[in-house]
């Protein structure tokens, strides 16, 4: 068996602080094990835990004592050097009106599969790391998940709440019979209508270097700049083992334009994006 992974990504976001909790589980030939990531602006933490602690429930994950799902969150982490204790509690969840790989999710070959379980939610509760606490009062979620073998070997990804909503963007290099296809997933859920760019839309990456990407489908055009470099390390999938280094800034400076038929929806500048930056920067 060449690996497989399963993970969440749980964003949680006050005007002041940001956090994001990653339950995964993954296993690669007789190895298997689970993980949890708390990543904030301060830096990443990481716990390991047997396969056996692993467990799906109700639309829930289990991880031990650790509970992931539409309710929220519950984290209790006691080992050496690491404590993260503390409960979030969701509101209505904002979901996409179909699957956001649409035909592609049919495809049985793909490395990666990204699902987006909600664009934006509200969140009350409180976590503690080590003794700093994170308070989220009327604060706002995200929600997504990747299942497959391996992260892309070159992506990009961001996310961020803006005026009227929410915004996702994911550009990757894609493995397709022994080819390398740009794929393109990308949600704008503003004012409560979602706006989709993805490749098997027709969309294309018309620029990406410098922190920038470029995206064009038809009389939609959106434009992502990271401006401010604020990575932490997290360990990702390579065939199912989290074996690779990625780079997320969990909330930085960015700049966001989206157009559709010459009117501008959306242009911010914002300081609490989250990007991932894995192209040649």
């Amino acid at each position: 068996m060449c690996g497989f992974f399963y993970g969440w990504y749980l964003k949680c976001q006050s005007d002041t602080q940001t956090l994001a909790v990653i339950p995964a589980i993954h296993w690669k030939g007789r190895r298997r094990s689970c993980s949890i990531q708390v990543i904030t602006e301060s830096g990443t933490w990481g716990a390991s835990f047997p396969a056996e602690a692993f467990r799906r429930e109700r639309g829930a994950l289990w991880i031990g004592k650790n509970r992931f799902g539409k309710e929220g969150v519950r984290l209790a982490v006691r080992e050496p050097g690491l404590e993260i204790t503390g409960k979030l509690r969701f509101g209505s969840l904002a979901a996409l009106k179909y699957d956001i790989m649409g035909p592609f999710s049919l495809l049985p070959f793909l490395e990666c599969r990204h699902q987006v379980w909600s664009m934006e939610h509200k969140v009350q509760g409180s976590v503690c790391v080590n003794g700093q606490e994170y308070r989220f009062r009327k604060a706002v979620g995200y929600w997504e998940g990747d299942r497959g073998r391996s992260f892309p070997s070159q992506y990009i990804w961001t996310q961020s709440m803006v005026p009227g909503g929410s915004l996702m963007l994911a550009v990757a290099d894609v493995p397709v019979f022994g080819r390398h296809i740009r794929g393109i997933i990308c949600v704008a859920l503003l004012h409560g209508r979602e706006y989709r760019l993805a490749t098997y839309l027709g969309a294309k990456a018309v620029q990406i270097g410098k922190g920038l990407v470029r995206v064009v489908q038809g009389d939609m055009e959106l434009e992502a700049r990271i401006l401010e470099w604020k990575a932490a390390p997290l360990k990702a999938p390579a065939k199912g083992d989290m074996a690779r280094v990625i780079h997320e800034n969990v909330s930085c400076r960015a700049f966001y334009r989206f157009r559709k038929r010459g009117q501008v929806l959306v242009s911010v500048e914002t300081q609490g994006a989250s990007f991932e930056y894995e192209y040649p920067y």
